[in-house]
């Protein structure tokens, strides 16, 4: 499948979405919207109304669902979850307690949607994030989404290590949380060292994770920083 194919794919799905939150949509929003020209945004409409969706034209106004007509919910892989929660903990550092607000309540619509296992993995890895800013430094990580993963499936991760004395090693840990101060950090328990480390997650130079998993640490993270800190 090409791009071209691919973005008008991406751009259907998106209109649908733009159903389920208005009631009456023009084509000139819409071509607005996705910067297309309103006769792509016609061709479009006629491709939804061919895949069987109910859309009626209401002259001079726009278009509309056939009442009665639900889209079905939207399903996020994942990954895509934990990336919503890993927002989620950006958004509650906002000083502005409406837009707080108003982004929880939509998290919990998304958190509908998921299946039951995908929604318990989403809340602990909730629970288990904490985020402060920093504007001084940039994070830099290319692992923090198969951590995430790692961390709420609870599979073992094999790393190699570069610590701040220039020392390399290669660890077998357990991941338990993520924290980002100047940097991401990941809290987990070193099978190496029998203990719960830190480590920067832009100092691993190589991850893996393997198909083997760990028994959950019974325990949240406010319970590891009291018995620890």
């Amino acid at each position: 499948m090409d791009y071209s194919e691919t973005n008008r794919l991406s751009r259907l799905t998106a209109i649908l979405i733009q159903f389920q939150t208005k009631k009456i949509i023009t084509a000139f929003e819409l071509s607005e919207k996705f910067n297309v020209s309103k006769r792509t945004i016609y061709r479009d409409i006629k491709s939804l109304e061919q895949a069987g969706v109910p859309i009626v034209t209401e002259e001079g106004k726009g278009y509309t669902l056939m009442d009665g007509y639900k889209i079905p919910p939207i399903m996020f892989t994942e990954n895509q979850a934990n990336a919503l929660i890993l927002a989620e903990q950006l958004v509650l550092k906002n000083k502005d307690s409406s837009f707080i607000k108003d982004y929880l309540e939509a998290i919990e619509k998304i958190k509908a949607v998921l299946k039951e296992s995908d929604k318990t993995k989403a809340n602990l890895l909730s629970e288990r994030t904490r985020f402060k800013n920093n504007i001084n430094k940039e994070r830099n990580s290319n692992n923090l989404s198969q951590l995430q993963f790692a961390l709420t499936n609870y599979f073992l991760v094999n790393i190699e290590y570069t610590n701040e004395s220039k020392i390399k090693s290669k660890r077998t840990i357990e991941p338990f949380a993520l924290l980002s101060t100047e940097n991401w950090l990941l809290v987990a328990w070193c099978r190496l060292r029998n203990e719960f480390r830190y480590f920067r997650l832009d100092r691993i130079d190589k991850m893996t994770l393997l198909s083997e998993k760990f028994e959950p640490h019974k325990m949240t993270l406010q319970e590891y920083f009291d018995k620890y800190y």
